[in-house]
């Protein structure tokens, strides 16, 4: 199995630093990039397509985030979606119980599921293996 590059776009430093720990430990990604919001993410993803640079494979997306929520992010996304050369998987991690969010969740064809923090080592085992 080859290794997947993912990022993880979420506005809470702690949760960012456990989460990167786990990813680490599990040993089943070759490469981890962090950003604190939507738009971060986004423009680095811009400039990827640009430059013609490594795409991540999985990106872990937060829904509550300021300057571009996980929501926003996803509309961004669909718009250069035609321009990249492979489907990105998209899992929201939320501590967002909102039913209507997890609904929301399911009419973006790119979003594979739905996960609740704290993410656990056993979701990155389905994350990873899930292509």
């Amino acid at each position: 199995m080859t290794k997947k590059v993912i990022w993880v776009v979420d506005d809470d430093a702690i949760y960012q630093i456990i989460v990167n720990k786990i990813i680490q430990r599990s040993e089943m990604f070759s490469a981890i990039s962090s950003f604190k919001n939507g738009k971060d993410a986004i423009d680095i993803l811009h400039n990827s397509l640009e430059n013609n640079e490594l795409l991540p494979d999985i990106i872990l997306l937060d829904i509550n985030m300021p300057i571009m929520d996980g929501w926003e992010f996803m509309e961004e996304m669909g718009l250069i979606k035609s321009k990249m050369s492979k489907q990105i998987i998209i899992y929201i991690v939320s501590s967002s119980i909102a039913i209507e969010d997890k609904n929301k969740s399911k009419t973006y064809p790119d979003i594979l599921g739905y996960l609740s923090k704290p993410i656990t080592t056993d979701d990155l085992i389905l994350i990873a293996s899930n292509d």
